[in-house]
């Protein structure tokens, strides 16, 4: 028996110390996502919420959804925010990563600097944006018109064709650092011995960059993709903050529905059935996501 338990001592310690995150994990995140979805599976409001008086209606309520034409813009919408935000905050983040890899003086404390609008809480930079984006006194339209960009200032905020633009702005100044960050760190992790021999070999900038870096940062490249889809995706306190979902749900995504709907209207199964489809989105892209890095481990 002794000797049994010494051969397990290991595994069984190891499960010991995972004890308490498996337990935290089961009863704050497993738990709730069981209880979202089967809320979503019946006819919920406010006048069924207490006294267990709703009753099991299925998928009517994702049916009901996709119908919906509010909620398939909100949908569409997410994507396209998300789309935006990645294509800018990549671009810029990898711009300002190959500045700061450069060895100069001040490359750390105006990288720290910079890291300053990432630190900040999301709901804090949506007020800084509401009033920057302002049509009258706005920072943004000051500027603008100061520099004979514009003649008359632009409603960011308040007019259906540049709304969404205004919040994909303030999300990617919070981005933008996040990916300097991490692609940073990957490219100081690329011996410089590799770039120093391609140099006399003959190959100029632009060939050191795409044929070295660029292949040697792929994993850093799919983390920060990965990372920034799923926090741009799921993103609710800086819409919430500066637009609210406004104007005419030209700003709604679907983390705003499925609040709106939820306590709101007080439809709590149709919020539960948005909330999923969220997670669902977001599900699929993590599979993807461990089924390249599964590609890349076997190659």
């Amino acid at each position: 028996m002794r000797l049994i338990l010494r051969r397990h001592r290991g595994p069984i310690t190891g499960l010991l110390f995972t004890l308490p995150a498996l337990a935290y994990m089961l009863a704050l995140m497993t738990y709730p996502l069981i209880y979202n979805f089967t809320m979503s599976l019946r006819d919920l409001d406010v006048m069924t919420f207490k006294g267990n008086r709703s009753v099991f209606v299925g998928l009517e309520n994702y049916r009901w959804l996709f119908s919906e034409p509010a909620f398939v813009q909100a949908l569409l919408q997410t994507f396209q925010f998300t789309i935006w935000c990645l294509v800018f905050q990549f671009s810029l983040g990898l711009l300002m990563a190959v500045f700061f890899n450069a060895r100069f003086r001040l490359a750390g404390p105006s990288r720290g600097m910079i890291m300053v609008s990432w630190m900040m809480p999301m709901s804090v930079t949506g007020l800084i944006f509401r009033y920057m984006l302002r049509t009258e006194g706005g920072a943004v339209n000051a500027l603008l018109q100061m520099l004979g960009v514009i003649r008359a200032p632009i409603g960011w905020l308040i007019d259906g064709r540049y709304a969404l633009w205004g919040v994909i702005i303030a999300n990617c100044w919070v981005g933008i650092p996040f990916n300097m960050l991490l692609l940073t760190t990957g490219m100081s992790n690329i011996p410089r011995e590799v770039f120093e021999s391609s140099a006399i070999d003959g190959a100029n900038i632009f060939q050191r960059f795409f044929r070295i870096t660029v292949p040697l940062l792929r994993p850093a490249i799919m983390s920060v993709l990965m990372l920034g889809f799923i926090y741009t995706f799921k993103v609710f306190d800086l819409i919430f903050m500066m637009t609210n979902g406004g104007p005419l749900n030209y700003t709604e995504v679907l983390a705003t529905y499925s609040y709106r709907a939820s306590f709101v209207q007080f439809n709590f199964s149709r919020g539960a059935a948005g909330a999923v489809v969220l997670f669902v989105c977001l599900m699929a892209v993590g599979v993807f996501y461990l089924r390249l890095i599964a590609k890349d481990e076997v190659m």
